[in-house]
């Protein structure tokens, strides 16, 4: 599975990553007596207004930071990451890829008992989602978002994060109309390079003194013992660091 390079749109322009202003909702989703009809199949009761525009910063006031993990739910690795989570007690955003997050419903659910929340990674992570049609786009977000949603067993999908960061105008739009802010990170942990485990906690502290709220790991599309031992050295150590731990402004 190709390996997400850093977001495209995240630094320079972190509050709008890369502006759009289209009220699509995508191909066949139109609102309908308080409904949306949706591509994926059967009616969904319209969902709140959510803001498009890419979010960074965290629902916690203070000096804090937004733990995030990519590519799972990983029989193997992503309870390994939910063991570390609970040891420090922190809560993270898991972003699934719709057909594992089908294939696993038992560690989407758990990842939802532990107080986790819930984002849309596409079906495919194709890095190139936003050079697709919007038909294409479409299906990918809202395909994933219903693999999630029901092997959740009713927890809500509450962010979008594009593939590599490749967010378009369209597709931001779209997740926001069906109940998910688009989520970036400004911290990678390029763990996807599976440098070692010291790399990777050098890359996150150096990252995180400047500033930058969300923090990217994974724990799908590879072996990742070098995430885990990485979060069992990083999350004590941004404590120590005066950081408090929150979810993404919705």
């Amino acid at each position: 599975m190709p390996q997400p390079p850093h977001e495209r749109d995240v630094r320079g322009t972190p509050s709008t990553g890369g502006g759009g202003t289209s009220r699509r909702s995508g191909p066949g989703c139109a609102p309908r007596k308080g409904t949306v009809r949706c591509p994926t199949g059967g009616d969904r009761s319209a969902p709140p207004k959510v803001d498009p525009s890419i979010v960074h910063s965290s629902d916690r006031p203070g000096k804090s930071l937004n733990i995030t993990i990519d590519d799972g739910p990983d029989p193997v690795w992503t309870p390994k990451v939910l063991e570390v989570l609970k040891e420090n007690d922190v809560k993270a955003v898991f972003c699934m890829i719709g057909p594992h997050a089908k294939a696993h419903p038992d560690l989407v659910k758990k990842v939802v008992a532990a107080g986790h929340k819930l984002c849309d990674h596409t079906v495919s992570h194709n890095t190139a989602m936003d050079k697709k049609p919007e038909g294409y786009q479409s299906e990918q977000i809202l395909d994933a978002q219903k693999m999630i949603e029901d092997a959740a067993g009713g927890a809500k999908v509450e962010y979008y994060r594009a593939p590599g960061g490749a967010f378009s105008p369209y597709s931001r739009q779209l997740a926001a109309d069906h109940g998910m802010r688009p989520l970036g990170w400004n911290v990678d942990s390029k763990d996807f390079e599976r440098k070692g485990t010291n790399a990777i906690v050098r890359t996150v502290e150096n990252e995180v003194r400047e500033g930058r709220p969300t923090v990217l790991f994974h724990d799908g599309g590879g072996e990742r013992s070098q995430t885990v031992d990485a979060l069992k050295e990083l999350l004590p150590w941004m404590k120590e660091q005066g950081y408090g731990f929150g979810f993404p402004q919705r």
